[in-house]
């Protein structure tokens, strides 16, 4: 597609987000392809652990990708409860990237279609973010939706956001907010993958980008 502004294809670090939609992916090629990091999704809720998480999380590591877990937000189960179950099933490894906390509305959930305030919402992920800095010693990153970004009021945080904006960038879709990593586009292919996946890109140049993983990466 045509971008009214910096295209993803102009900023220098790219990388992925995987769950189990995925399947079994070719992490080696995925390497070799120039995929600089991936976001693994782990948990859902307080008792979904995704499938390939495991198999991603292993594999990945082996090929020599910077690689973080990520927890889907279940907005009926609390959050002390979600925080320990992403806990329970996340191995405490160095090098892995900041944990990833994914806030967004579920509307087809089969189960839980709650929106809270934007107040309860802030309270609830400032929990779950308390409680995973505490064990793994690094401050979850937020990941988010226009949608979700417009109705709670999340980016008063003073947190590091991930952001997702798939027709317009970002200084359009979430004008003045800082961030550190832009989900463009969820049909995305890469080698080693095998159909759609998520490509994201970072904020920042090569050298920002050693920077922040000699910081973030624990």
């Amino acid at each position: 597609m045509a971008w009214s502004g910096r295209a993803p294809s102009r900023y220098a670090i790219h990388g992925l987000d995987v769950a189990r939609f995925q399947n079994s992916i070719n992490w080696r090629r995925v390497k070799a392809a120039g995929i600089s990091f991936a976001f693994i999704k782990a948990t859902e809720g307080g008792d979904l652990l995704d499938p390939m998480f495991n198999e991603n999380w292993r594999k990945a590591g082996r090929a020599g990708v910077p690689r973080g877990a990520y927890h889907f937000y279940y907005f009926c189960t609390p959050p002390e409860v979600q925080a320990r179950w992403f806990i329970r099933n996340v191995p405490k490894k160095r090098g892995a990237l900041p944990p990833v906390l994914d806030l967004e509305w579920n509307p087809f959930s089969p189960t839980c279609t709650k929106r809270p305030s934007g107040r309860e919402v802030r309270r609830q992920a400032r929990v779950f973010m308390d409680m995973l800095e505490r064990h793994y010693g690094q401050r979850p990153i937020i990941y988010t939706t226009i949608e979700f970004y417009r109705d709670t009021g999340i980016g008063r945080f003073n947190e590091e956001f991930w952001l997702r904006s798939t027709a317009k960038t970002l200084d359009k879709t979430y004008p003045g907010q800082r961030w550190s990593f832009w989900q463009y586009t969820g049909t995305g292919r890469v080698p080693g993958v095998v159909g759609d996946v998520d490509i994201n890109v970072f904020g920042g140049n090569r050298a920002t980008w050693n920077r922040w993983l000699k910081a973030r990466a624990r």
